[in-house]
């Protein structure tokens, strides 16, 4: 008989007139991984930030071990052994993987390093984690990174855990071994609730799937017993085909050449080195790698964001037959040539967006300078603010909303429709799935497919390694910033892909 670990009843949740979450019920039990599935908007992470101490519900009551409780703080949550691995790592990059997993902690005396070490090595030898507790933040890798947020909760006796979106970062190697840990843990008896939008993750992984639409809670069912088209349907409220369709590629022709490439960092670190490439009308490519292995700058060098130390990036201009060399451009001359970059940060509202403003200001971002430009000549900003919205169902309350008010998921469809909405002859779309449901994804992957249909040179980076193999025709993969091969989108594997990310030595490439 399962036995409840924590248990909401009822759980609502208000900002202003926004309903986050809305008499929610839900329950996570010992020794049993529960994923947490939703549109964007739908109130996942609202829901686990009441439940680490984060935010405190309007109404509604939390039981762990079927006694009420009350979290107001994250150290109430850690009280009853609740810890939360969030999206975005919350570690000091100077101090050492042992400094970061006992900071804050209140101990007798002086801390002892050492005794704190040796407990976290138990902690790895225990789950099968591998980490150095001497190793210094700065110098770790994503997934290191996101060992010691694991660890740092369980040092704290956590027996709850709730990781939010914890694959986003990580290669299909390191998201094999941290299923593998969290198995383990689950078999210890640990509560694991996750949040995540991969739907074939959620199969693989979870014993049970919650689903919440809209900031109600619809159902919960066991993962033996679903379906990913059973899921998307729960999720969205109707039936949705999940499969990418992908064409052949018409007439393809060479449209941005990239030759050789090297591009350091200011530190002075090589992030490409001698990277070649060749896009062609009509086709998308995908760029695959481990975050950080220089596809941001890729892009940013071909947009004229980043200045390359040596090579040529040509560009063949379909209006005028020319072929322009765009090193020697500045980032407004590339764009009026017609390459786009929608960039989707890490910090969508940082960069790309200007949180304050509304969507039809920020439509206008693009043309305000010499009082013409891609919107103002086309159509009025307005128009094109609402067309997006209705186009790619964004969840506003309307046009003249500031950006800020919007979720994650929303901004992002903002971002992408305003460059798709330039006719651009090249889209570089980098991550513009990050962190979209299901539903979302599958509008924008279309998007994508029209623009390759229209005949636009289409080069996709993205995470999601089933998702490359599904849409893009051509697949280039970059590891620390060489090319270690360029595989066929429609014949290749994601072991094979996979694989290559982790070379860092320049493979075959196969055109």
């Amino acid at each position: 008989m399962a036995t409840a670990a924590i248990e909401l009843k009822n759980i609502t949740k208000t900002f202003g007139s926004v309903v986050a979450n809305k008499n929610v019920c839900l329950t996570a039990n010992r020794g049993e991984i529960l994923s947490i599935l939703g549109e964007n908007g739908s109130g996942k992470t609202t829901l686990m930030n009441m439940i680490s101490g984060i935010y405190f519900p309007d109404e509604g009551q939390i039981f762990i071990d079927g006694k009420e409780a009350v979290i107001a703080s994250p150290k109430d949550a850690f009280d009853y052994k609740i810890g939360m691995i969030h999206q975005h790592f919350k570690l000091v990059n100077v101090f050492s993987a042992a400094e970061n997993i006992v900071l804050g902690l209140e101990e007798e005396g002086r801390y002892d390093i050492k005794a704190a070490s040796a407990r976290i090595t138990a902690i790895c030898q225990q789950y099968g984690f591998e980490l150095d507790p001497k190793k210094k933040i700065y110098t770790m890798s994503v997934s290191e990174k996101q060992t010691v947020e694991i660890i740092k909760v369980l040092y704290r006796g956590a027996d709850i855990l709730i990781l939010d979106e914890p694959t986003a970062v990580l290669t299909p190697q390191e998201t094999q071994r941290l299923f593998a840990v969290l198995r383990r843990m689950r078999d210890d008896g640990k509560s694991i609730i996750i949040i995540t939008h991969k739907m074939h993750e959620v199969l693989s992984l979870s014993d049970r799937v919650a689903v919440l639409r809209k900031g109600e809670y619809v159902g919960t069912v066991k993962t033996a017993e679903t379906s990913e088209a059973e899921l998307t349907e729960m999720m969205v409220g109707k039936k949705i085909s999940l499969n990418i369709h992908r064409s052949e590629p018409k007439d393809p022709k060479a449209r941005l050449e990239v030759h050789h490439i090297d591009c350091s960092n200011r530190e002075g670190a090589l992030v490409l080195d001698d990277v070649s490439f060749t896009a062609y009308s009509g086709e998308i490519l995908g760029i695959a790698g481990i975050a950080g292995s220089g596809q941001r700058e890729l892009l940013e060098v071909i947009a004229g964001l980043q200045k390359s130390d040596s090579g040529a990036v040509l560009y063949h201009n379909p209006k005028t037959d020319n072929v322009d060399n765009l090193q020697n451009k500045t980032p407004l001359q590339i764009r009026e040539l017609g390459v786009r970059l929608s960039f989707v940060p890490e910090d969508r509202l940082g960069m790309g967006l200007v949180g304050n403003m509304d969507i039809v200001d920020n439509m206008m971002l693009r043309s305000y300078r010499k009082g013409k430009g891609a919107f103002l000549e086309r159509k009025a900003p307005k128009d094109l603010a609402e067309h997006i919205i209705e186009e790619l169902e964004v969840v506003t309350p309307g046009a003249t909303t500031p950006v800020r008010r919007l979720s994650g998921g929303n901004v992002q469809k903002v971002l992408v429709g305003r460059e798709i909405a330039a006719s651009p002859t090249v889209l570089m779309a980098a991550y513009p799935v990050r962190g979209l449901d299901i539903n979302s994804s599958y509008t924008i992957y279309n998007l994508l497919n029209q623009q390759k249909e229209k005949g636009v040179a289409v080069i996709f980076v993205g995470e999601d390694l089933d998702v490359l193999l599904e849409l893009c025709d051509r697949i280039l993969v970059i590891g620390s910033g060489k090319v270690t091969g360029i595989v066929d989108g429609r014949t290749a594997t994601k072991e094979q892909v996979g694989l290559l990310m982790t070379k860092t030595e320049g493979g075959e490439v196969h055109e």
